[in-house]
């Protein structure tokens, strides 16, 4: 029987659940556990003696790096397992859009806890057996929604797969089953929208109440919100997670625009990305993730590369959780410097989606020449003034960035559409 994720514990509940968690965490797992036991035993530990939270720093960082290297020289597993591999019942992989693809297990117990984090979720915002979940895409390896869809069930929900659908179609169908929660990307909400008022389908009359998106920033970026509720008439909560952590964060009813982390599963810190200091709440770093209840693929101190912000303020909904201001602001290694300029995506995402004449974009940087330059390949929607929304855009661009952004209008339906993460940004080297 899997313990349950509690989301409404004191902040000195929660600081007790993490420092045991990680201490019971190490002993369960060590020595059996290849890759930890071979990275304390290089790094001089005497595991054993450390308490927590004191000594957690001593712990060196896991990186994303070092896992793949390690399924490379073992594969398929790199002997990231605490139990014998016959335990393991499933497999899932990250998308691999910056490079080779990361394989991660769960044990049925394991598996057990990311659906009791889901049902922690859906409790937070709100969602009971009387809701419909739908979920618009092909399942494949990714974990995505897995966790998600299976947690419905358990929750009591009708929960809808929408595989090897056309937009159309899923579109037709969420229509016919009366669905009230989407789960989907941003990218893929807004796709949505647009091919509705393309059919003729208005949204905004439709069940739909809640769409719960993830796999990119967007979810807590004020104008892709606005974009979204806009179009579906309906509440938008944003939720973050990855395949190697499992489902992390979620979005209170009370304070739109930042996610929660469900502590009662994982110890997150935030720290300075080339230094590695720890850093205070309020100020942006990289976020560090202890996944001590997943105990038969654990990671201790893994290097997400996502940007965030602690709130420093307590948030309206009472709870004592961490509060990520604004989110997931973006990538460690999405940093763009353009002429001396530092830019991430998620800004320019942040600009362009107050424009609802821009129906796609694309960023491309160029670096074959000593300056590096920057043109966004905007698709504007159909009826608009082509001229007129470069020139906006390019003056709104240049006022709120401070430097030249080329601009260039490509024709309506050019760029391509995603149905999970959209790669925006293109480099030329």
């Amino acid at each position: 029987m899997v313990r349950p994720v509690p989301s409404d514990l004191s902040r000195e509940a929660i600081n007790q659940l993490q420092a045991e968690g990680l201490s019971e965490l190490l002993a369960t797992i060590l020595p059996g556990h290849g890759f930890y036991q071979r990275k304390y035993h290089e790094a001089g530990l005497s595991v054993s003696r450390l308490r927590f939270p004191r000594d957690l720093e001593q712990l060196p960082f896991t990186t994303k790096a070092e896992l793949l290297a390690a399924q490379l020289a073992v594969p398929p597993h790199g002997n990231l397992l605490t139990f014998p591999f016959q335990h393991y019942t499933r497999m899932h992989q990250t998308s691999g859009t910056s490079g080779r693809p990361l394989r991660w297990y769960d044990t049925q117990e394991s598996w057990e806890l990311l659906l009791e984090c889901w049902r922690e979720k859906f409790r937070i915002a709100g969602i009971d057996s009387n809701d419909r979940l739908f979920f618009p895409f092909s399942f494949g390896p990714f974990l995505g929604f897995w966790s998600a869809f299976e947690a419905g069930v358990r929750h009591g929900c009708l929960c809808l797969p929408g595989g090897g659908m056309s937009s159309v179609a899923r579109l037709r169908f969420l229509l016919d089953n009366q669905v009230s929660i989407v789960f989907c990307t941003p990218t893929y909400a807004i796709r949505l929208v647009e091919v509705a008022t393309q059919e003729g389908i208005k949204l905004q009359n439709s069940s739909v109440r809640a769409l719960i998106v993830a796999g990119e920033p967007g979810g807590s970026i004020p104008a892709t919100r606005q974009r979204i509720e806009t179009g579906w008439g309906a509440r938008v909560f944003d939720h973050n997670g990855m395949t190697e952590t499992g489902p992390l964060g979620f979005e209170c009813i009370e304070a739109p625009g930042g996610l929660h982390l469900l502590e009662a599963a994982c110890w997150p810190e935030v720290i300075e990305p080339t230094s590695g200091r720890a850093l205070a709440p309020g100020e942006e770093g990289e976020l560090v993730i202890t996944s001590f209840r997943r105990v038969a693929s654990p990671l201790i101190r893994y290097r997400t590369g996502d940007l965030v912000r602690i709130d420093p303020q307590p948030c309206a909904c009472g709870r004592a959780l961490v509060r990520l201001d604004g989110g997931i602001r973006g990538r460690v290694d999405d940093m763009l410097l353009i002429r001396g300029n530092n830019v991430h995506p998620s800004t320019l995402q942040m600009i362009l989606h107050r424009f609802e004449q821009v129906a796609e974009y694309l960023i491309e940087v160029d670096t074959r020449s000593a300056l590096t330059s920057l043109c966004v390949r905007v698709e504007p929607t159909p009826t608009y003034d082509r001229a007129l929304l470069k020139e906006q855009l390019e003056q709104t661009l240049r006022s709120e960035l401070l430097f030249r952004v080329e601009v260039e209008i490509v024709e309506p339906g050019s760029l391509a559409r995603a149905e999970m993460k959209a790669k925006r940004v293109v480099r030329k080297s």
